[in-house]
């Protein structure tokens, strides 16, 4: 009789120990989801415990999808680069030639974002758009120059189209770091010239250029905001040396340097 009533201590110690350790899992479950989710959500408590505000991981699927639409806003700042050609320095060394020397322009650009996921960290990014450009170059008579010397402007309505790599760095929370860069062909669809009679500077009508820049992605409950910082540095040669007038024939290469402060929502 001993043994059983030993045998029977032992198998309700068993279910004891059993009930224990299930009522353990139970009360981890709720520890566990909290754990989960505490990268999701974080309070900020005062010194008397109460909330004063809760930080919250917005949009977090975003990274997940493959094709993400979005449009940008554009501030430029743009000038040409300028190389003078052979015409100018005979001009110069005769004491009856020109000083020529670009001045810098503000202008606005707007563009339709098409993001493309290729892997974690990466984004592949096309963004045709439209921009209006005032590049001025600043000429003064130097020696004896019997021309009327004006100072020549040239506005452009310009569409581009760069294609970009994006490299990105982890998020943390709402907020993360990355870089761009890539290329981008511009086409020249409209002049703007106030005084077609004052400037008479003719340059090339398509631009190849290589970009980059710097940005901060911002998640908000809706939607994504980023401010972005890009320099592009056109490749193309758009002096026109055949041209009549003075003003093209004193450069053998212009090219183009721009500034652009981006405001892209996603």
């Amino acid at each position: 009789m001993a043994t059983a009533h030993l045998r029977h201590q032992l198998h309700l110690h068993r279910h004891q120990v059993t009930l224990r350790l299930l009522a353990l899992l139970l009360l981890g479950l709720p520890t566990a989801a909290l754990a989960q989710n505490k990268s999701y959500t974080k309070a900020k408590r005062g010194k008397n415990g109460q909330v004063k505000s809760v930080t919250v991981n917005n949009l977090p699927g975003y990274d997940d999808r493959w094709y993400r639409p979005g449009f940008n806003i554009g501030l430029n700042l743009s000038r040409y680069r300028l190389e003078h050609s052979q015409y100018y320095a005979d001009r110069i060394r005769n004491g009856n030639g020109i000083a020529a020397n670009a001045k810098v322009n503000p202008g606005f650009s707007v563009g339709f974002v098409n993001d493309v996921r290729l892997a974690d960290h990466w984004n592949l990014r096309f963004i045709p758009g439209v921009s209006f450009l005032t590049r001025q170059v600043e000429f003064k008579a130097v020696g004896n120059v019997t021309e009327e010397i004006n100072n020549q402007e040239i506005g452009s309505t310009q569409l581009d189209l760069p294609l970009l790599v994006k490299f990105k760095s982890d998020r943390r929370r709402n907020t993360r770091a990355y870089l761009v860069g890539g290329v981008r062909q511009s086409f020249n669809i409209g002049n703007r010239r106030r005084d077609p009679e004052r400037n008479q500077m003719q340059v090339g009508t398509s631009d190849f250029a290589i970009e980059y820049g710097v940005g901060l992605d911002m998640f908000y409950p809706f939607f994504k905001f980023a401010p972005e910082l890009r320099f592009s540095h056109g490749l193309t040669n758009l002096a026109q040396p055949g041209a009549p007038d003075l003003y093209s024939r004193s450069f053998q290469r212009i090219r183009t340097n721009t500034v652009t402060f981006y405001f892209t929502f996603e």
